[in-house]
């Protein structure tokens, strides 16, 4: 059995301070690393060489939730955004935006997480701030409807694949558990749904991506880590952070960017002197590349 792996980033990259960072996203074209500050409504963009000197922000009158590039589209034109209501086509060039597909009404939900699948398909979940267990876990097809996968979830959060895309992964904060369902990338559908991985922390597993080996590399909010669970479901490895609050990561080359929030009510001043901050952790593996949305034309 391999030794368990330990990596620690002390000092932020980007010391931005978000409310609540999110949907870290590498254009690995242009370089440059896309995250959210859900709570402020803004989209911020940075080179990954350059870092906080180079940084963009577009702020918008709606809370984004996380991006996605669109397929033959320039990322420095277009990109795709979950908002409140659905997704969104965003001018990044002029911030303004269009809803081009739209959940079922419910005033009480939002988007939260999500991802686009081997064919385009773009899936992301809904949650709210209360505890109803209303949110679902949807995808819209390529001409921008919203099919429901599955329901009666309280936080549902990240979406991603394997490998050979053949298991899809989807994590149930407030279950604490990852689950794993058979994937048919033609068709979209996700069956023979199971857990592949219970957290047993005091804390939340929050956002993953998955590396070239089909290791998830899942942040655990509450707990300062991100924990590195192998394709077997075993965690074999962390990333230890200065701050409570993670929330998502993103491989940039073999370097993990890691998106915080705030901790303003933790007992540990570095904790929440740091909360919010972007980190950066060279970690020896790839990540798997992210899919583009198919946008209809239509």
């Amino acid at each position: 059995m391999s030794a368990f792996q330990e990596w620690e980033t002390k000092q932020p990259w980007l010391d931005i301070r978000c409310s609540l960072g999110e949907g870290p996203f590498f254009d690995e074209e242009s370089g440059t690393v896309r995250f959210l500050d859900i709570k402020q409504k803004r989209i911020h963009q940075v080179s990954l060489t350059d870092g906080i000197s180079s940084l963009e922000t577009v702020q918008l009158d709606v809370a984004p939730t996380v991006t996605c590039n669109i397929a033959g589209v320039k990322p420095s034109d277009r990109i795709l955004v979950a908002v409140k209501t659905g997704i969104a086509v965003l001018d990044w060039k002029t911030g303004e935006y269009e809803v081009v597909g739209a959940f079922p009404p419910n005033r009480r939900l939002r988007s939260n997480d999500g991802s686009a699948d081997p064919q385009g398909r773009f899936w992301v979940a809904t949650m709210t701030d209360f505890e109803f267990g209303e949110c679902s876990l949807y995808y819209f097809t390529k001409d921008n409807q919203a099919v429901e996968v599955i329901k009666d979830l309280i936080i549902p959060n990240s979406v991603g694949w394997s490998p050979d895309n053949s298991v899809m992964y989807f994590t149930h904060s407030t279950a604490h558990q990852v689950l794993a369902l058979d994937y048919d990338v033609e068709s979209g559908q996700a069956t023979n749904q199971r857990v592949f991985y219970e957290h047993k922390g005091p804390g939340d597993p929050d956002g993953f991506r998955v590396d070239v080996e089909g290791n998830i590399w899942h942040a655990i909010w509450g707990e300062s880590r991100v924990v590195k669970i192998s394709p077997a479901g075993e965690l074999v490895g962390q990333v230890n952070l200065p701050t409570r609050n993670v929330t998502c990561v993103q491989f940039a080359g073999t370097e993990l960017v890691i998106t915080t929030a705030a901790d303003e009510d933790g007992d540990d001043e570095t904790s929440r002197r740091l909360g919010g901050a972007v980190f950066k952790v060279e970690v020896g593996v790839r990540g798997l590349g992210l899919f583009d949305f198919a946008l209809s034309t239509e």
